[in-house]
């Protein structure tokens, strides 16, 4: 007569469950768990361990990612700057009660005063005033264009990695000629023929230029995931390809994105400050850092103060940005633990 199923704990914290033919079956502790439920022990769930371990609950890349964030001060650090500048970007009022585009030219290119710690720009606009306005564009540009590149790249490039062959050829010759247009460039000659002075010609030219880069990384991302056996367990048993790709593949493949589309974001802060200067980018009266920069680049002998804080404030936020994006790469790379 077989014996019956039994369960006995081995060496590694997991289980072995005795099969009908007399062999056994390794399962992980998780599974183990399933066939023999223990209560949570007072002081550290089933195993003894902190985080989701404590409530019984198998910990996830994500849980122990957001442990390992919340005591890196890089990441801290950068996400009360970041913090900070999106709360400045929604009620700038409550730093500064003035106006950007008011001017005074008998003020013109004048230093510090009660009331105005930047000094005035050549047009006798208050510096304080235009730097503190001029985050709000840096952020939303940055943002939409990073959210932007995200979708349209993941979306291509994780199709093409699902699917392969034609589909996935295509896609890289069409990526290979994107890569080889430089940015600024082709920016030089897009926004050139742009008179609108909104925010959202350079976000649309940001999405078009820089969704080849973010594709790449999805269909590797989605490549390697997809060879992995629970994905195959699940094409087995008759799963649909759009239920496997956003149950078992999305999941586990977004974490390389979500690094990436972080740290370009100061990217393209920093590229659109570049485009401004140049003439091509935002256009008066919108209120940019980088329109700032480039009128007062030909007083910076004379009146230094007028370049100094626009592009202090741009290279904090920038420096930001990278560094909340290096901090999440460290957190979501399993190689770096």
């Amino acid at each position: 007569m077989p014996e019956p199923q039994s369960r006995r704990p081995d060496d590694n914290g997991g289980a072995i469950a005795a099969t009908g033919a007399g062999g056994g079956m390794d399962l992980a502790t998780s599974e183990g768990g399933t066939l023999e439920q223990r209560p949570a022990e007072p002081g550290g769930g089933i195993g003894g361990g902190a985080g989701g371990e404590a409530t019984g609950r198998p910990r996830s890349l994500w849980s122990d990612a957001w442990r390992d964030l919340r005591r890196n001060p890089v990441f801290v650090l950068s996400g009360l700057v970041i913090v900070f500048l999106v709360i400045i970007s929604i009620w700038p009022s409550l730093i500064t009660s003035g106006n950007p585009l008011s001017c005074d030219l008998a003020r013109a290119q004048d230093g510090s005063r009660p009331g105005h710690p930047f000094g005035f720009n050549g047009q006798g606009c208050d510096v304080y005033t235009r730097t503190v306005y001029g985050a709000r564009t840096s952020v939303v540009v940055g943002v939409l264009a990073s959210l932007g590149v995200a979708v349209v790249g993941s979306v291509l490039g994780g199709l093409a990695g699902f699917f392969g062959g034609f589909w996935d050829a295509i896609l890289s010759r069409i990526t290979d000629i994107f890569f080889g247009i430089p940015v600024v460039l082709g920016g030089l000659v897009l926004l050139s023929v742009v008179t609108s002075s909104t925010v959202w010609p350079v976000i649309g030219f940001m999405v078009l230029l820089g969704w080849p880069q973010i594709s790449r990384i999805a269909r590797g991302s989605v490549i390697t995931v997809k060879q992995n056996d629970f994905v195959q367990a699940a094409r087995a048993l008759g799963a649909s390809n759009p239920r496997m790709m956003l149950r078992h593949i999305l999941p586990n493949a977004v974490a390389p994105v979500i690094v990436v589309a972080t740290i370009a974001l100061g990217t393209f802060i920093a590229l659109e400050a570049t485009l401004s200067y140049l003439g091509v980018g935002l256009k008066p009266p919108t209120v940019s850092w980088g329109i700032d920069i480039s009128d007062a680049s030909p007083y910076i002998r004379n009146s230094p103060h007028m370049l100094l804080w626009p592009a202090g404030a741009l290279a904090i936020t920038v420096l930001a940005f990278i560094m909340l994006g290096d901090a999440v790469r460290d957190a979501l790379d399993p190689k770096l633990r």
